[in-house]
């Protein structure tokens, strides 16, 4: 409990959040000058947040040399990376059981017989009803927005896919991979339905990362 706190205490400053945040949704250790250049800050002052999250358990650092250039003589730039996800119980990256939790609930009371086949139907119309409800409010229809605020994450990759950073399911999905990578697949693909025609959803497991990628659909 006091890591939890400890944790939860460390991001109270704005800044040391957006260092975190930056860290975190990044696919490679940061070093402090790639911090403080993302964040507009002084080094120093990068190494002193950053330090701090390591010391809260939010980060992990190490000495690592550069791999775009030949090695000099000193010591290697230290760099920081996101610590394990499952090392504290806040819920920072986003999760959202509670979405799953409601399409099991209603899958086994309604079909009891074949609640995994139920489930999936459930998942899919949770999607569609969500992008309807996303058009019909005159919000914002762009698909990385929605996902976003989903808290998945998303980022364009180089081959004109969608990738999901983070899986907002990640403890259930840890426990029951099939079936929750299932009913998340069968979600999205409810979503995209109503707000991204030509967009398919695509099981492509990563460590770390959502089962799912958006890829284009194939003409």
């Amino acid at each position: 409990m006091e890591d939890r706190w400890s944790a939860a205490a460390a991001l109270v400053d704005s800044s040391r959040r957006a260092l975190y945040d930056y860290v975190r949704q990044q696919d490679h250790p940061v070093t402090r000058e790639e911090a403080a250049h993302a964040q507009h800050i002084s080094r120093g002052l990068a190494a002193f947040h950053l330090d701090k999250l390591v010391d809260a358990g939010l980060l992990r650092s190490r000495y690592q040399a550069p791999t775009d250039r030949p090695r000099g003589r000193g010591r290697s730039p230290k760099v920081y990376e996101q610590a394990a996800p499952d090392g504290l119980a806040i819920t920072i990256p986003e999760r959202r059981y509670r979405l799953i939790a409601e399409i099991l609930a209603d899958a086994v009371a309604s079909e009891p017989a074949d609640a995994t086949e139920a489930a999936r139907r459930q998942a899919h119309q949770r999607g569609r009803d969500l992008g309807a409800a996303v058009k019909e409010q005159g919000r914002e229809a762009d698909l990385p927005t929605v996902l976003a605020g989903l808290g998945f994450e998303p980022r364009p990759a180089s081959t004109g896919r969608l990738r999901l950073h983070n899986c907002p399911f990640h403890a259930l999905a840890a426990r029951q991979t099939t079936l929750v990578c299932g009913l998340n697949h069968a979600f999205l693909a409810g979503l995209v339905d109503t707000l991204a025609a030509g967009v398919v959803p695509e099981l492509v497991p990563r460590p770390g990362a959502c089962c799912v990628e958006l890829a284009p659909e194939a003409a």
